[in-house]
C-alpha cells in the first residue's frame, strides 16, 4: 500500500460539483492499494499517518503528529500510484489491486484513524474527482507498506 500525505493548511475533493469532503488544517493523504496488500499493510499506513510529526510545535520545530495538532484527514483513494512507467511512458497498473479489494484496504485505513479520534474527510472511491490542495511547507511525504521507500 501506498500513500502521498500533505501537510495542508486546507484541502477539498469535488465530485459532479458537490464537495464530498472538506479540511482546514491537516493532512491530505492519496491511498493506492496494491494486489498483495492485506490488513496489515492498511494498519501499518495509518499508524504511520497518525504518527508523522510534520507540525511544528512552539519552537516551530516538526515535532507535533496529527492529533497533537488537532489536524484532520482528507483521504482520497487513488489507484494511479501504483503506476509503473519503468518500461515506457505510458503507466502500468497490474500492481494495483482489483477494485473491491482496493475499496476494503481503503475504508480499513479510514476506519483505524477513525477510531484513534482522527476526523476523516473522504472522496468518493472510483469517482472523478477535483481535489483542491494547499500544501503547507510544503510538506509531502511518501508511504509506502512494503518499505521500498
Amino acid at each position: 500500500m501506498r500513500a502521498v500525505v500533505q501537510r495542508v493548511t486546507r484541502s477539498q475533493v469535488t465530485v459532479d460539483d458537490k464537495v464530498t469532503g472538506r479540511i482546514g488544517p491537516g493532512l491530505m493523504v492519496l491511498i493506492g492499494v496494491e494486489k498483495e496488500d492485506g490488513d496489515k499493510d492498511a494498519e501499518y499506513i495509518a499508524k504511520k499517518i497518525a504518527g508523522l510529526r510534520v507540525f511544528d510545535d512552539d519552537e516551530g520545530v516538526m515535532n507535533l503528529n496529527i492529533t497533537d495538532a488537532g489536524g484532520e484527514v482528507l483521504a482520497v483513494s487513488q489507484f494511479t500510484l501504483l503506476g509503473d512507467v519503468r518500461k515506457g511512458n505510458r503507466p502500468s497498473y497490474f500492481a494495483a489491486a482489483a477494485p473491491e479489494e482496493a475499496d476494503k484496504l481503503y475504508r480499513k485505513v479510514i476506519d483505524l484513524l477513525e477510531a484513534r479520534g482522527i476526523n476523516v474527510e473522504e472522496g468518493v472511491f472510483r469517482a472523478e474527482m477535483s481535489v483542491d490542495i494547499t500544501n503547507d511547507g510544503p510538506v509531502t511525504i511518501l508511504l509506502d507498506s512494503h518499505k521500498l521507500f
